[in-house]
């Protein structure tokens, strides 16, 4: 899969962190394709090809999920959980992306499976490195098992 394959799948409910990270992303010159869901709901229909996704080619799939964890409908610890318990994407790589602190949500989204857990930083600048990096590592520099 070359680069320009991969994509991101961005599961976020709030507007402005959305068009905060795919700015990030396209200043980094992170140029691949990011579908977006704006909840946890859309999440699971993009990636099982349900419900609005209905029909959709479920072997097309992202490269890392960039995971908020407060979403309506269903959280992202939610999410998560199902996308570890099914077989189709229980190896997909999951990055929880978040503004939360709290200690019980960290040591949650490890055992119930995510990749990486990175707080979103509050300053532009330096949420601005955090996506180039995440971007580098996951797009560039990681490896996935084959699907």
């Amino acid at each position: 899969m070359s680069l320009s394959n991969k994509m991101i799948l961005l599961v976020e409910d709030n507007p402005d962190d959305e068009a905060l990270a795919i700015r990030a992303l396209r200043r980094n010159h992170i140029s691949n394709e990011i579908v977006v869901a704006r909840d946890g709901v859309e999440a699971l229909d993009y990636l099982f090809g349900t419900g609005v996704h209905a029909g959709r080619d479920i072997s097309i799939k992202p490269t890392v999920i960039l995971l908020d964890l407060k979403l309506p409908r269903i959280d992202g610890m939610e999410v998560l959980r199902r996308l570890r318990e099914d077989k189709r994407t229980s190896l997909l790589p999951v990055v929880i992306l978040t503004t939360s602190s709290e200690e019980q949500d960290l040591l949650k989204s490890y055992s119930l499976g995510c990749n990486s857990y990175i707080r979103k930083p509050v300053d532009f600048l330096q949420f601005t490195e955090a996506v180039r990096q995440l971007g580098m590592y996951w797009l560039l520099m990681n490896e996935t098992p084959p699907v």
